[in-house]
């Protein structure tokens, strides 16, 4: 079948698809590849330069293991040189799961009968806000259901009220949103709501399989969801992310089918997304997909390498959709962002309690259920800083300006002394003993090694000596 704008149509005529499967295929099935070639890939990567999809197609097809280990360290060193340690943290908070798409692979799909419908009331969210504040969050992305009562103007109001709540030294700092696309004038009402990045996944890039999974509902207009986050940078909305669901089709098909994306973006708005997320599909009720295309381990942590090097500049971010030992094996390849403490069930947060999952409930299967305290207390346990950092947003720094710090690897100079300081405040507020004695320490190792590059940290000690003494939300 051809999928042309004749067949959907697209309201806002600025926007013109850009996904040539033909064209991808063929980078894929003719684009030769030896040692000599990946390593010169691997070079020009780490000298933070985004690759073509040419030199993208060389890395997926180097199926060598030693050819595959050299990927793999060239995405750890790329991720030090950007990054450095840091690990970014976040909780999802799901807002409400009513749906009018039939979506193969989803539990909120509109014909499942078996799932529970809920929109949290406003005496909900904030419990749930206060809930997740407690265990230390910062950081949300809200997740609402693809329903007309989910409007622009819903949904504005649900993170202004998220914003308000306070309790002792908590309050989230950053909502980012995952929700339906909008036109141009619905993203500018939720931009003025002052979200941090919107987030919407094509699921899959190829359009014959995009249309054999989405039944029915406004969500089965492949252009429509393609072009969307196009409309949100035509309404102001630069910060956004980007995402596949893997396991709908060949997943060498939709790496470049991103990286495609990421062309697209540079060339027409000078800005790369800020985020690129690549969940594996996981258990849910009534889910009928073809699993010819699940992605195993071994394939997955080679995705995420290639994909670290392709976008150095970009998050890339992995979920509790992940089990706890892939998810400590990723991180090293380039995750920037994970999830802790995850639930995904409406009001879980705020029962706290450790009662079995209920799909019944849910969009699909967490298979990573450690809380944020574990979770932080292993990330610092391995020498990572986990950061709870809102400062670009707050500063400006987002958009092409985030593109102006962050790809020559200047973000890491904000980025690790920025983290330093969410850890002590999360010590001090939320940390056990243990934990709290083995933060401290990390933060001294890391003040150490930042001397040691030549850069000045009185101001930074000056700083973490303030947070001890009570002082909240301090950055640079």
């Amino acid at each position: 079948m051809i999928y042309t704008p004749e067949k959907y149509s697209i309201p806002d005529k600025r926007m013109k698809p850009f996904i040539a499967p033909d064209e991808i295929w063929n980078f894929i099935k003719n684009t030769k590849t030896d040692k000599h070639r990946v390593r010169d890939v691997i070079s020009a990567a780490l000298d933070k330069k985004r690759l073509s999809l040419e030199e993208t197609a060389v890395l997926i097809n180097a199926n060598e293991p030693e050819l595959i280990e050299e990927i793999k360290e060239g995405a750890k060193k790329l991720k030090v040189k950007i990054y450095g340690d840091r690990i970014v943290l976040f909780a999802p908070l799901y807002v409400g799961n009513l749906c009018t798409n039939n979506c193969a692979y989803c539990g909120f799909k509109a014909t499942n009968k078996d799932v529970e419908r809920k929109t949290l009331e406003k005496d909900e969210l904030i419990r749930e806000t206060k809930a997740l504040l407690n265990s230390g969050h910062k950081r949300l992305i809200m997740v609402y259901g693809e329903h007309p009562r989910y409007s622009p103007e819903f949904i504005a109001e649900t993170v202004e009220t998220v914003y308000r709540v306070k309790d002792k030294n908590g309050e989230i700092r950053r909502v980012n949103i995952n929700a339906a696309p909008f036109d141009v004038e619905g993203f500018r009402k939720i931009r003025q709501a002052r979200i941090g990045t919107y987030q919407i996944f094509q699921e899959t890039y190829h359009p014959e399989t995009y249309d054999k999974v989405h039944m029915s509902g406004v969500k089965k207009n492949f252009e429509w969801r393609l072009t969307a986050l196009d409309r949100a940078q035509e309404a102001g909305l630069d910060d956004v992310g980007l995402g596949v669901l893997l396991g709908l089709y060949d997943w060498r098909y939709e790496l470049l089918g991103l990286v495609r994306h990421v062309n697209h973006f540079e060339a027409t708005y000078h800005v790369g997304p800020h985020t690129i997320s690549f969940p594996r599909i996981k258990n849910a009720t009534r889910l009928d997909i073809d699993k010819n295309y699940n992605v195993n381990d071994r394939d997955f942590l080679r995705m995420i390498a290639v994909l670290r090097l392709a976008v150095p500049y970009t998050g890339l971010i992995l979920t509790a959709r992940e089990p706890a030992h892939v998810r400590d094996e990723i991180l090293s390849y380039g995750v920037s962002q994970i999830d802790g403490g995850t639930k995904i069930e409406m009001g879980a947060y705020s029962e706290n309690s450790n009662k079995p999952q209920d799909l019944k409930k849910e969009q699909f299967q967490i298979n990573d259920n450690r809380s944020l305290a574990e979770i932080m207390d292993e990330l610092i346990s391995n020498d990572y800083i986990p950061s709870f950092c809102t400062a670009c947003y707050r500063l400006g720094r987002t958009g092409e300006h985030f593109m102006e710090f962050s790809v020559p690897g200047f973000i890491k100079r904000f980025c690790t002394p920025n983290a330093l300081l969410t850890l002590a405040e999360y010590l001090e507020d939320y940390a056990d003993d243990k934990t709290k004695d083995k933060g401290y320490a990390l933060i001294e190792k890391k003040i150490a090694e930042i001397e040691a590059a030549n850069h000045k940290t009185e101001k930074l000690i000056e700083k973490i000596n303030l947070v001890k003494k009570g002082k909240r939300d301090l950055y640079f």
